[in-house]
């Protein structure tokens, strides 16, 4: 906050005349008022703040195409194919779907909406590396077992397949759940 401070007091009069000058009083004082208003402005949670005008939100799933002013509301467009917004926003852009990339792993659990984004899950032989709530965004090849180890834990979408090591007289190529005796 500023405040205004003079040595004498702050006077409206005209100083070549004795008498107040009512339109300059009026037009100080609106002044004051325009200045406090966009120093102090907040917009209620519906609306966003553009310039000095609080306007309506638009709907998830759709895009500011203009913004509003003193004549006429915010108008919207829907989001178009590709594209989504998950809450009401004054953006003039929706924002682009997530692409779930089968060289990364990773292929649609569903599919990008107009007010919802894709969710990614990892393809068979895959497991999930780092997910946000239920979409993966990281997936990695589950691990090969080597010769003379089993598979003691098949991997799944959430976990990397665990190998164990054949205990002596027994064998395995590194494919199978359990190890093989040696022949005799």
């Amino acid at each position: 906050m500023w405040f205004l401070r003079t040595e004498e007091p702050l006077s409206l009069e005209d100083p070549m005349s004795s008498r107040r000058n009512p339109l300059s009083s009026a037009a100080f004082l609106i002044i004051l008022i325009k200045v406090f208003i966009t120093l102090s402005l907040t917009c209620h949670p519906a609306e966003y703040l553009i310039g000095s005008e609080c306007c309506p939100r638009c709907p998830a799933g759709s895009r500011v195409e203009t913004h509003c002013n003193e004549y006429r509301s915010t108008s919207c467009l829907p989001c178009m194919d590709g594209t989504y917004t998950d809450k009401a926003s004054g953006l003039e852009q929706c924002t682009p779907c997530t692409s779930c990339a089968a060289g990364s792993g990773l292929k649609v659990k569903r599919s990008c909406t107009g007010t919802s984004d894709t969710v990614c899950e990892p393809l068979q032989g895959f497991y999930c590396i780092y997910s946000v709530g239920d979409d993966c965004e990281t997936a990695q090849r589950h691990s090969s077992c080597g010769p003379g180890q089993y598979i003691s834990k098949h991997g799944t979408a959430s976990t990397d397949t665990e190998c164990s090591d054949c205990s002596a007289g027994t064998f395995s190529d590194g494919t199978s759940p359990s190890c093989q005796p040696h022949t005799q």
